[in-house]
């Protein structure tokens, strides 16, 4: 069958499968397994050889790290770090001893005890952000909660990636420790983010100036690609280069760019590789041992919920509605289980029987999942259980005023606007900027305004007028293009960085521009001139003749200011009409 024929049937199945799996409510990820399973070669045997489409299909994987690293900016770390190193380790930690003693009693040699318990602790990240994005319930105490927990276990994968084999090595009779192959992998990582801190941003630099988006695409896939494979000449894993070079651009203003170019490989890819592993799930062999498949799921279940549920009560995190509630959505294995078994099996840690059983096991317990957390949320509601208290609610979408950024510029207006007695939406997209303010009792919520989604979240179809005063020019802008798009009936009243900012305002039909050190400016002027022993009347015309022709000049050079020579020359003859009508007057 011609690789064309293939894809066919992988759209096909895919196209097919994963509406109806939605619409059940178990999520995408089961309909592609589910697609993978009815196509592969324990269904219709459509594909009777998924290995060969399962290795291109790991790409899926390279992309999912590269984007989970984009969003590890150590700000955002640092302000959520006791739920994601305190919770997440320890979930992760005692989820794995409880699992690898279970294992251990069933038979497992110690190291393949300790290997599975450490792989079944890990949860489905695609699989759980979707259900309880689905329910609305992410901004939850449990919902927030699940995401720490998640962002710690894709952060435990790198170093297990990078442990197995030495694991391999070791069980398979050969050297545990060789110098220098450990001396060529950390070199390699080194080497990975030396070179990637002072050559992506330039080089992103240069093709973003291209204006091609194409090339800006086709540049994003060079990097993940390049990054990848640099560590795999390493011998090391792909997706330990990809993770890396997400993390060396989390603080960049490429960010948001790569992560939107990237998402529909990323989506299709990781859709492909969920297809390929449902055509590798032995499906004969929970035919043919339906009362060990059934422990192990329910021995994987039962586990990690144990173990979650006294967490959530020990971190004072959910009420028991909530503790349910987290212990239910990640009781399942994850997607990563099904890349580490695959890594595990290659190194022959554990027997392939077992193999087997435990992916066919990680499967059966996220077809349940969506089943169990439905029966939950009905006990719970019978027994009168309220729902959690939400982080980040929008309260207040009545508002007429939001303002974007609460930074210096912000939280001035905001404070005015309070003594005024009027209300407003705040809006801040740095979260220990968020932290900072909420710890001194403002409300504020953490997010980009420039997402349409959010703006909605925030009542922008209601309110009256929008204040602008982001610091970033590029965030800036795009909030502004978004709110003209969406919410035209928005007043804008915006703040400036520097003319060029301001241009940028005026390009998109903004008249409400101020410029965040001009009157500042023009008020030290003034003070400098009156110490200087000025007469006070002639120094008032010399500040007001001096914004009335600036502003004037703001004007005119917006028509040219994609022009840089006569933006200038333009600047050189105000600033000389300026001084000699100014010297002019001071001699009548």
């Amino acid at each position: 069958m011609s690789l064309l024929q293939e894809a066919i049937i992988y759209l096909v199945a895919a196209i097919i499968a994963v509406p109806i799996s939605k619409r059940l409510g178990f999520g995408s990820v089961l309909g592609y397994l589910a697609a993978g399973i009815i196509i592969g070669p324990f269904g219709l045997r459509f594909i009777r050889d998924p290995e060969h489409i399962l290795h291109f299909a790991e790409l899926g994987v390279v992309f999912l790290l590269f984007i989970i690293g984009l969003e590890l900016q150590p700000s955002r770390l640092w302000v959520l770090r006791r739920m994601v190193f305190g919770l997440g380790s320890a979930q992760v930690g005692l989820s794995a001893i409880v699992i690898g003693l279970l294992a251990w009693t069933y038979g497992f040699t110690p190291t393949a005890a300790a290997v599975s318990g450490l792989i079944l602790a890990l949860s489905s990240t695609a699989f759980v952000l979707q259900l309880l994005a689905e329910k609305k319930q992410l901004t939850t105490v449990h919902g927030r909660a699940a995401f720490s927990i998640l962002l710690f276990q894709d952060l435990a994968v790198i170093p297990l990636i990078a442990l197995l084999p030495l694991i391999g090595s070791g069980t398979s009779g050969e050297s545990q420790f060789d110098p220098l192959m450990v001396g060529i992998s950390l070199a390699s990582i080194a080497g990975l983010i030396i070179g990637g801190h002072f050559l992506l941003r330039p080089l992103l630099r240069i093709v973003a100036h291209s204006k091609l988006p194409e090339l800006f695409t086709a540049t994003a896939l060079l990097v993940v690609i390049g990054a990848a494979l640099f560590m795999q000449f390493a011998g090391m894993s792909m997706v330990l280069g990809a993770f890396i070079a997400g993390m060396l651009l989390a603080d960049s203003e490429y960010r948001h760019e790569l992560e939107a170019d990237l998402a529909p490989f990323k989506g299709l890819l990781l859709g492909l590789f969920f297809i390929a592993v449902g055509m590798s799930v032995n499906i004969g062999l929970l035919l043919e041992e339906p009362k060990t498949i059934l422990l192990f799921v329910v021995g994987l279940m039962a586990a990690k919920a144990i173990v979650l549920y006294p967490l959530a009560k020990a971190f004072g995190l959910c009420n028991t509605k909530g503790a349910l509630s987290l212990a239910a959505v990640l009781s399942q294995g994850g997607e990563f289980a099904f890349v580490l078994f695959a890594v595990v099996a290659r190194e022959q840690i554990i027997d392939t029987t077992q193999i087997d059983r435990l992916i066919l096991a990680v499967a059966v317990s996220m077809l349940l999942t969506p089943v169990i957390y439905l029966i939950i949320e009905y006990v719970t509601g019978r027994m009168g259980e309220k729902d959690d208290a939400e982080y980040d609610e929008m309260e207040d979408v009545g508002n007429a005023v939001i303002i974007a950024g609460f930074g210096r510029i912000g939280q001035i207006i905001g404070r005015l606007l309070r003594i005024k007695g009027q209300s407003f939406t705040a809006l801040e997209i740095d979260s220990s900027q968020v932290d900072v303010i909420r710890r001194y009792g403002s409300k504020v919520y953490f997010g980009d305004a420039g997402r349409l989604d959010l703006l909605r979240a925030a009542g922008a179809d209601r309110a009256k007028l929008l204040v602008l005063a982001i610091d970033d020019v590029e965030a800036s802008v795009k909030t502004v293009e978004t709110v003209i798009r969406h919410f035209p009936h928005l007043n804008i009243v915006a703040r400036a960085r520097n003319r060029r900012h301001a241009h940028k305002l005026m390009d998109l039909g903004i008249t409400h521009i101020f410029r965040e050190t001009l009157l500042s400016s023009l008020a030290m002027s003034e003070r400098v001139l009156e110490m200087l022993g000025f007469d006070q009347e002639e120094i008032r015309r010399v500040i007001d003749t001096f914004a009335e022709r600036d502003k004037r000049l703001l004007d005119e050079q917006h028509a040219i200011h994609h022009d840089e020579e006569r933006l200038i020359q333009s600047a050189k003859d105000t600033a000389r009409e300026l001084e000699s009508l100014l010297r002019n007057d001071s001699r009548d």
